[in-house]
């Protein structure tokens, strides 16, 4: 048995159930197999053992009452998974389907994805099974109120940064730091994703859509190829979505898709800058379902199926794909399908969409597969740029930020570039995220000795 396998088994065994936190281990470990050998001094330091183990579990109860004053009950979480290189830094996430195993897969992931950025920030996760979809603005503040009551004694500046992510946009940011303020008596860069107006940044809001699509175009460019002309796929259609068909639209492509959990609608003319600014009102202001959108603009709509599954039983012809809705929503026959119909490029702009059978075929078939850790790595890097502002007490330009966040994507695109080749895993992308985001955090705790 190897150090890898050993690994795997034991957390199936202490974590019994946890089946996304298990695929996310499994994914990284596997492809970590490389640096055993070239560096024994992480075996010899138990670097392995130790990166899979949260350094803590923070699972809490949150009360809170709906406008008709009855009381409800909400499971709330915080994983703090590693500090090695910074603070904890991580979403929060509001769904029913929030659950420990999928709160430490995420945090997993965050790991690797931060260490990319290069940015001093640890990697972190929370959230809770609460729903804010159809919920009043009173009683989202309300839960977010009582949510930041226990998590305001787990997180800090210095200490564990939490952001938006499902569910949690700038309405649920500024409730959440607005208490946490009046709790602490203090204004201090606690969380990321914050108004404009209260220590946020420019460019945080497109940070994730637009940091994916720079992402991908790195990859196009290594085989000579470009957005113009092309036909994109996206999934979702919050702020990941919206800012990747913004940023999509501005370099030549044409996006024909957007899903949420009712229904997937097909535009098959393109969602062009006017149906996108439509398409934002629609989802963040009105908090509307996008069947909406295609009343409006006579496109087709399938409720209760997402993207991938459409695109597969239309027939659909594809350039490329950005999975930008929740994890496993892209499976192997969606991947053939995809395959199949002509797409040359995949880039994540979710965490961990596409399945690992999915992802097996992208690769057997070389298609460029950018993996969530590093496509959609944009938005926690912004997040990283607005916590600089934040202690340096300034506001940096939109045209500085993004031109920050483009040099980090590109930056990231050549570390996973660079780490394959090295580990002889020449041009897989894959592999090479992992391995250099786990070879900076490998060499921080070494540096610690065991703590």
């Amino acid at each position: 048995m190897s150090v890898i396998s050993d690994v795997i088994d034991k957390v199936k065994q202490t974590d019994p159930g946890q089946k996304e936190f298990h695929q996310a281990v499994i994914e990284v470990m596997e492809t970590l197999e490389p640096t055993v050998d070239k560096h024994p001094e992480f075996v010899k330091a138990g670097i392995y053992e130790r990166i899979v183990e949260p350094e803590r579990v923070i699972i809490f109860r949150v009360p809170w009452t709906d406008d008709n004053g009855k009381v409800h009950v909400n499971r709330g979480f915080r994983v703090q998974f590693n500090n090695a290189i910074g603070p904890f830094k991580g979403g929060l996430r509001f769904h029913p389907s929030v659950n420990l195993g999928i709160i430490k897969f995420l945090g997993f992931e965050q790991i690797f994805k931060n260490s990319l950025t290069t940015l001093p920030m640890g990697g972190g996760k929370g959230g809770s099974d609460f729903d804010p979809k159809g919920r009043s603005d009173d009683e989202v503040m309300r839960f977010c109120q009582a949510f930041m009551r226990e998590l305001s004694r787990h997180i800090g500046p210095e200490t564990d940064v939490p952001a938006g992510d499902i569910g949690v946009g700038a309405r649920e940011v500024g409730y959440m730091y607005g208490y946490y303020k009046k709790l602490k008596n203090e204004h201090t860069g606690v969380l990321t994703g914050k108004g404009l107006e209260y220590g946020g940044s420019l460019i945080r809001p497109e940070a994730t859509g637009y940091g994916t699509v720079y992402f991908a175009i790195e990859m196009l460019a290594n085989r000579g190829l470009d957005f113009k002309d092309k036909v994109v796929a996206v999934s979702g259609s919050g702020n990941v979505a919206q800012y990747a068909i913004e940023k999509v639209n501005e370099m030549g492509g044409r996006v024909i898709s957007v899903c949420d959990s009712g229904a997937t609608v097909i535009d098959e003319s393109g969602i062009d800058m006017e149906k996108c600014c439509f398409l934002m009102a629609l989802k963040n202001v009105h908090r509307g379902r996008v069947s909406e959108f295609a009343e409006k603009y006579h496109a087709a709509c399938f409720d209760g199926k997402n993207v991938w599954d459409v695109i597969r039983e239309q027939g659909i012809k594809v350039d490329i794909a950005l999975p930008c809705a929740t994890q496993n929503e892209l499976d192997a026959q969606n991947a053939e399908a995809l395959v199949n119909n002509g797409c040359i490029c995949v880039a994540e702009g979710a965490n961990m969409p596409s399945t690992p059978e999915a992802v097996r075929v992208f690769r057997e078939n070389n298609i460029l597969y950018g993996p969530g850790k590093a496509a959609n790595a944009g938005g926690v890097a912004t997040s990283g740029l607005e916590m600089s502002q934040n202690s340096l007490k300034l506001s940096w330009s939109r045209e500085e930020v993004d031109n920050r966040l483009r040099t980090i994507m590109k930056n990231i695109h050549n570390s996973c570039l660079d780490a394959a080749e090295v580990y002889g895993k020449k041009g897989d992308y894959v592999s090479g995220a992992n391995i250099a985001g786990f070879v900076k955090v490998a060499n921080a705790m070494l540096a610690y000795g065991v703590v």
